[in-house]
């Protein structure tokens, strides 16, 4: 079983059905506690979108819970009108859908002035909703699965203000088990000619920190494909850095470069060496 946040249908769907048989969860909270209990083997959880960047709130969680990252996949996001059968845009008043999608179709609402966004809890979600009250004034901003799914007709396509929005999923399981075993046994297409690596670590509050931090990869000629800072909870106004580069972690010049890094950073966390599931 795949853990994922969300109704069926929605682009976490999408992502686990690559990998086995998905599972739904009302939260990222209690999709993190299905890992941590083993009631299921994987999770998919949404860790950045090409136009609304990071979830941070699953980067956090990422660290509070004994997971590791056993891969990743990205998923286009295709947002889509619906609506019951007999709507239209003009008979229309609201359209729900998660406050992200709404964010990613401002167009259309500039375009579409009379019709009111309403936020919803997922995209998926809200063509459930609207599918169950059968109110020919509510619309859903969806994907074209949960239009499937939910009997919904779909009035418009490609939604987005931007072509080329896509969302990063990491697939997550406990770290006591192989990282990548079941996802060959299920023959899954993950490849793994190209190993990338998520870390977070800390620093002391010292001029110059960051850029040592820096040279322990760049002087090993490590490719970074990532960085970005979180503010550390446990101190005020001290920071996570959060980094990608490619590689594996038992790769000896990266082995080195992480026990350099060790050597002067207060915290250092490896959250783990996957490859890429593909459609």
């Amino acid at each position: 079983m795949i853990a994922y946040q969300g109704e069926p249908g929605a682009y976490s769907e999408i992502a686990a059905l690559r990998i086995g048989v998905p599972k739904p969860c009302e939260s990222f909270e209690e999709v993190f506690a299905a890992v941590e209990e083993r009631s299921v083997d994987y999770a998919v959880i949404p860790i950045e979108n090409s136009l609304g960047g990071s979830i941070h709130q699953n980067y956090d969680l990422l660290l509070q819970h004994p997971v590791t990252i056993a891969a990743e996949t990205f998923v286009k996001v295709e947002h889509c009108l619906l609506g019951i059968q007999g709507s239209s845009v003009e008979r229309a008043l609201k359209v729900l859908s998660h406050p992200q999608a709404l964010a990613q179709c401002r167009n259309f609402f500039a375009v579409h002035r009379g019709l009111k966004a309403e936020a919803a809890y997922d995209t998926a979600g809200s063509a459930k909703m609207v599918a169950a009250e059968k109110d020919a004034t509510k619309l859903a901003i969806a994907s074209k699965r949960a239009g499937e799914l939910y009997g919904l007709e779909i009035m418009k396509e490609n939604l987005a203000d931007e072509e080329w929005n896509i969302t990063r999923f990491f697939c997550i399981t406990h770290n006591k088990n192989h990282p990548s075993l079941k996802l060959v046994e299920n023959e899954t297409k993950l490849d793994t000619s190209h190993y990338k690596t998520s870390i977070a670590f800390a620093l002391p509050n010292e001029q110059g920190s960051l850029f040592k931090a820096l040279a322990t990869f760049a002087m090993r000629n490590i490719d970074l494909t990532k960085i970005e800072s979180r503010p550390f909870r446990k101190k005020a106004f001290e920071y996570l850095f959060y980094v990608d580069f490619i590689g594996h972690q038992e790769n000896p010049n990266i082995y080195n470069a992480l026990n350099h890094l060790r050597e002067f950073a207060t915290m250092v966390n490896v959250l783990g060496s996957y490859g890429v599931v593909s459609e």
